[in-house]
């Protein structure tokens, strides 16, 4: 990839949760969003790409933000702030669920599990819930909770929305 015109050094404009900012094309999406935004739920734990707490949505897909450069940035980015909203079901199965116990990781499964309700149909026709959400978290390492309240509270979320959504299709 390529940083387009320009050097390294100058700046980019990304769209962080629906606000247009100028960044340094050179560091870290992590650091834009933590040290200069505020956006502090974004976590950085192992600074390699390796244990998803730094997760984001780019584009609606879920990405590494301590490995991603700003400038290399194409498309909207979603931190867990700006998708609290949309995600408050998913937040309270997490609470109700225990799905979190020192919640480092919390935020980077959070965004992620956002990903996967959005998909919620999709992932439900794939049969094996459970699995499918397993599988597809497996970027997200949680060194306490042992992935089981995890799954649980997406898997019901997912299904409340696959449920709501077949209900709201019958009514028309």
């Amino acid at each position: 990839m390529t940083l387009g015109a320009g050097s390294e050094d100058d700046p980019t404009t990304l769209v962080v949760n629906g606000t247009e900012v100028l960044a340094p094309a050179s560091q870290s999406l992590a650091s834009v969003l933590r040290d200069q935004l505020g956006l502090t739920a974004t976590k950085v734990a192992c600074g390699r790409g390796e244990c998803g707490a730094c997760t984001v949505l780019v584009d609606g897909r879920p990405t590494m933000a301590c490995v991603t450069m700003a400038g290399l940035v194409r498309g909207p980015v979603e931190t867990l702030e700006g998708l609290a909203d949309e995600i408050s079901d998913l937040r309270e199965e997490f609470a109700d669920r225990g799905a979190f116990q020192c919640g480092f990781c919390t935020p980077g499964q959070l965004v992620h599990g956002a990903a996967l309700v959005r998909q919620a149909g999709r992932l439900a026709e794939e049969g094996d819930l459970p699995c499918a959400v397993r599988k597809r978290l497996s970027g997200n390492i949680c060194r306490c909770t042992g992935y089981q309240a995890i799954t649980a509270a997406l898997c019901s979320v997912v299904e409340q929305r696959v449920e709501a959504r077949v209900e709201k299709e019958e009514i028309r």
